[in-house]
C-alpha cells in the first residue's frame, strides 16, 4: 500500500467523519487543507441515477458559472470569411479551416474548447476520432456549433463549463479556484448543480441527484448534502 504524504494524511484526518455537510462547510474544509504550491481547482463530482448507455438517459449541457472558473481557456474556431474575423475579434486563440484541420491531424492540439460554424462541420467531422475522445468535438447541444461564433467565444472565455455524464453515471467538473472567496465558490457550485438538475433526461427514473462531493485538485473529497447543493 502506498504511503500517504504528510499533507494528504493531514487533509484526510481533517475530513474524517465529515459527511453530507453543507456546501459552505465543505468549502471551508477544502480551503483550510489545500496546501499545494499552486492555486488548486475546486472540483465537483456528481453521481446521477442514470445509465448513459441508453440514449434517453444521456446527460450533457453547458453552464456559465457566475464567478468564472479562474482558468484561462484557449479557444479554437473553425470558420471562414467574416465569421473567422468575428471569432478573432471576440478573442479566439486559433481560427482556421482546412489548415486548422491539418494542424490537429498532425497531433498539435493547443486549445481547450473547439467551436465551429455549421458549414464547417464536414471538415470537423473528419476529426471525430481525435476530438471526440478529448471531449472537444463541437456540438450544437452545448452551443459550440453556431453561427454566433463571437458569443460562443466570449462564453467559453467567460466561465462556461461543459458537462457530460460518464459511463458510470458520474459528472466531473472544475467550479473555481481555492483562492476564490467562499461565497463565490458556493454560488458556482449551486449554479453547476442547478444546471445538471435541469438537464435531467426523460428516461431517468427514481432518485436523479444521488450524491455530490467536492474536493481540491490534490485533496480528498467530502460529500455534500444534496439539498444544500441545490438551495442557496
Amino acid at each position: 500500500m502506498a504511503k500517504l504524504g504528510k499533507r494528504t494524511k493531514a487533509a484526510r484526518e481533517a475530513f474524517a467523519g465529515k459527511e453530507n455537510v453543507t456546501v459552505e462547510e465543505a468549502l471551508e474544509l477544502i480551503k483550510s487543507t489545500a496546501s499545494a504550491k499552486f492555486d488548486e481547482t475546486v472540483e465537483i463530482a456528481m453521481n446521477l441515477g442514470v445509465d448513459p448507455r441508453h440514449a434517453d438517459q444521456m446527460v450533457r449541457g453547458v453552464v456559465t458559472l457566475p464567478n468564472g472558473t479562474g482558468k484561462t481557456v484557449r479557444v479554437a474556431v473553425f470558420a471562414r470569411g467574416p465569421k473567422a474575423d468575428e471569432a478573432k475579434e471576440a478573442g479566439a486563440d486559433i481560427v482556421g479551416a482546412e489548415d486548422l484541420m491539418e494542424t490537429i491531424q498532425s497531433g498539435k492540439i493547443e486549445f481547450d474548447r473547439c467551436i465551429a460554424t455549421p458549414d464547417m462541420m464536414p471538415i470537423v467531422g473528419r476529426l471525430g476520432k481525435i476530438l471526440g475522445p478529448r471531449n472537444l468535438m463541437p456540438n450544437p447541444k452545448v452551443g459550440t456549433v453556431t453561427m454566433d461564433v463571437a458569443e460562443a467565444v466570449k462564453g467559453a472565455k467567460g466561465g462556461q463549463v461543459q458537462f457530460k455524464v460518464e459511463k458510470a453515471g458520474v459528472i466531473h467538473a472544475g467550479v473555481g479556484k481555492v483562492s476564490f472567496e467562499p461565497g463565490k465558490l458556493a454560488e458556482n457550485v449551486r449554479a453547476f448543480v442547478d444546471a445538471v438538475a435541469k438537464a435531467k433526461p426523460s428516461g431517468a427514473k427514481g432518485a436523479y441527484l444521488k450524491k455530490v462531493s467536492l474536493s481540491s485538485t490534490m485533496g480528498p473529497g467530502v460529500s455534500v448534502d444534496v439539498v444544500s447543493a441545490t438551495q442557496g
